[in-house]
């Protein structure tokens, strides 16, 4: 096979694609702009070069991210491979020494024999190739992206999956400039290329108090069953307030920094305003009474669902900078979060990610030409090992591609596929990137003793999930 792919970005996915392209017989022109074009986070001009975190995260299968890797070793993950040799102690996390990692990458990819390294700013759309560019993607090739993909998300709105609705994300782009138009606002159609993230957190359905719950949208419009609402007393209110401003927030990276519009402010900052804010915005209980009291509560936190099982529970309007710790304390006085499993922190920062499910195509493609791909963050996913996951999924569904056969996805039962599915079948209006998580897979087909109380029977749960995502994820390796 002589014909040449490009793949765009060397970075974890970028790496990952070419690697298996190359290995099953497909020449490789890795094109990656540092150094001729720096970023903000970058240090060397090696591939691979990790910019955030060493931690690749759990390596336990009864964890989400231990799962994924337990799938990509099988799948045949070179970079896996390279962090296990490249790790540093970290209990039961994949933590690695990050020069190590990169040279250890560098080099074997740089080594493989159809794989080449060329370097410079790509300003077009390449076909056939991989574009795997992550959250810093260049100005001309975001905008070059944009061009090709608005004409997708505009057929999609018109056939109804997105129109109309408050966004909670980050707007397009301007022509000009990375910033991005205030995000909040009423649209006529989704984003088709965000340069932010405004993340609020998820909850797992299974660990909510239920009984301090109740369901109903707001002036009793849409399915019943869309919202779960948190009501609290003033007290409670003000409780929460309290904590909310004396939290600790995250100080991000320079390159990480983000303007603050109006419309999508961190809940921190608006609690920071005054303390009736959040009672005129994202709590507001109007047109919410519980039908328990007949009463509107003092303030209201909105849970919507995330997936069509509603085993994902999005809190409206809780975009933050608070750390890790602090959500999780501050986010649980919420009464009915008392003793939630957060399955996604909230953040906000920069990053370059399409709305994938409203723009491409099966495989993540181009609608209009299924040679061109997408993978890692740029796809909408948080996370390395989802980053080099989606990577080598596009390698391998490019080859196939190649030799006239179809894409490949695993089933949504398992960790990898449940992602996918993420990516192709979320709402559009309401799209944001996404981490592995158990949340995702499809759920199981029988009761779990225990599972709606206590830690073991939640235990229990996601270990009949990662036994049945493995045995799954095995039988359609050898049904290929």
């Amino acid at each position: 096979m002589s014909r040449a792919v490009t793949v765009v970005g060397g970075g974890l996915a970028g790496c990952e694609a070419a690697w298996a392209l190359a290995e099953r017989g497909v020449p490789v022109v890795i094109r990656e702009m540092r150094p001729q074009v720096r970023t903000p986070a970058h240090q060397t001009d090696r591939l691979a070069e990790l910019v955030c975190s060493n931690s690749f995260k759990s390596t336990d299968v009864s964890n989400a991210h231990g799962l994924l890797k337990a799938e990509l070793r099988m799948l045949g993950s070179l970079l896996l491979a390279m962090a296990e040799e490249a790790k540093v102690p970290a209990g039961a996390a994949l933590a690695v020494d990050r020069e190590v990692f990169s040279r250890l990458v560098h080099e074997r990819v740089t080594a493989h024999p159809l794989i080449t390294v060329e370097r410079g700013e790509v300003a077009e759309v390449p076909s056939p190739g991989v574009i795997a560019t992550g959250p810093l993607t260049s100005e001309r090739l975001a905008q070059a992206i944009l061009s090709r993909l608005r004409p997708s998300l505009v057929e999609a709105a018109a056939a109804g999956s997105g129109t109309g609705g408050p966004r909670p994300g980050a707007g397009e782009p301007s022509p000009s400039t990375d910033s991005a138009e205030p995000p909040g606002r009423r649209a006529t159609e989704p984003t088709v290329l965000a340069f932010y993230d405004a993340i609020a957190p998820i909850v797992s359905h299974d660990s909510l108090d239920h009984d301090r719950l109740y369901a109903l949208s707001r002036y009793g419009k849409g399915e019943g069953h869309d919202y779960l609402n948190c009501p609290l007393t003033r007290e409670e209110y003000e409780g929460f307030i309290a904590a909310l401003t004396t939290a600790d927030q995250f100080t991000a990276h320079d390159f990480d920094e983000v303007p603050y519009f109006e419309g999508c402010l961190p809940v921190e900052e608006m609690a920071r305003r005054g303390k009736d804010t959040l009672r005129f915005g994202p709590m507001k209980p109007v047109g919410l009474p519980d039908p328990r009291t007949g009463r509107e509560p003092w303030a209201v936190v909105q849970l919507r669902r995330e997936d069509r099982a509603g085993q994902m529970w999005n809190l409206v309007g809780f975009q933050t900078r608070l750390r890790i710790p602090d959500q999780q304390r501050v986010l649980r006085m919420i009464p009915g979060l008392a003793g939630a499993e957060l399955l996604r922190y909230g953040s906000i920062h920069r990053n370059s990610y399409l709305n994938s499910p409203g723009a491409l195509g099966p495989g993540l493609s181009l609608r209009d030409d299924d040679l061109v791909l997408f993978a890692g963050q740029i796809t909408g996913v948080e996370g390395y090992t989802e980053s080099l996951g989606t990577g080598l999924l596009a390698g391998i569904n490019l080859a196939r591609r190649l030799e006239g056969r179809p894409a490949i996805v695993p089933p949504p039962t398992t960790m990898l596929g449940g992602l996918l599915r993420y990516l192709r079948e979320a709402d559009p209006r309401y799209f944001q990137p996404m981490n592995a998580n158990f949340g995702l897979l499809e759920p199981l087909g029988r009761p779990v003793d225990g599972r709606t109380g206590g830690r073991k029977g939640k235990d229990e749960k996601k270990r009949l999930l990662a036994e049945r995502a493995l045995e799954q994820f095995e039988r359609w390796l050898k049904g290929l």
